[in-house]
């Protein structure tokens, strides 16, 4: 029997794992209220121990934010993948409308986690740290876009930052819309007025 797929399939194990927790705390905080759950009933509900449970997460916010941290990592991959020449902010509004297509219509539970988030000081912090991890590398990633010295990386992490708060706002904007406004209008608007303060 050959061991070199093993490793694949650990690691494809752990993510289901990883995802079914999420999954199980986004459902029940939108069910019951954020503070009216526990991570063992999370863990319950995923079908784990509270021990598994920590080997993921180091709390139930952590769980909850765990589809923001894997958003922000496929966008920050969708940068990385784009033409090495394109400049900085071309780059990042390129990526925002593909991702923005490729997410579609946001789903009613989505919308739910949005609201939710906004109403626990916990949420928004586990968020700002998320976004705050992906900013830093967000600007090393413009830093070799730029054809203007930058030694201070003050651009870069300027433009990184400009970028994710611009795209913060749109949803949040969004979430207080009437129905039927598209995210991509309220995103394409604030990106070009960011775009225009950083030029």
């Amino acid at each position: 029997m050959s061991t070199t797929a093993e490793p694949g399939l650990r690691e494809r194990k752990k993510a289901a794992t990883r995802q079914a927790l999420h999954e199980s705390a986004v459902r029940l905080a939108i069910d019951h209220g954020l503070d009216r759950i526990t991570v063992e009933a999370i863990a319950d509900d995923a079908g784990v121990s509270r021990r598994t449970f920590s080997n993921y997460f180091g709390s139930k916010e952590e769980a909850l934010m765990y589809g923001d941290f894997q958003r922000v990592q496929r966008l920050l991959d969708a940068v990385r993948a784009r033409p090495a020449g394109e400049p900085p902010w071309a780059a990042l509004t390129a990526v925002a409308a593909d991702f923005n297509r490729e997410l579609g219509g946001l789903d009613p539970q989505r919308v739910a986690q949005g609201r939710l988030v906004r109403t626990h000081p916990t949420l928004l912090a586990a968020q700002t740290q998320t976004f705050a991890a992906v900013e830093r590398e967000l600007a090393a990633e413009v830093a070799k876009r730029l054809t203007e010295p930058d030694p201070l990386g003050v651009h870069a992490r300027m433009t990184a930052a400009t970028f994710l708060v611009a795209l913060r706002v749109s949803v949040n904007m969004w979430l207080d819309a009437p129905p039927g406004t598209a995210l991509w209008d309220l995103a394409e608007e604030a990106l070009a007025t960011a775009g225009r303060g950083l030029g």
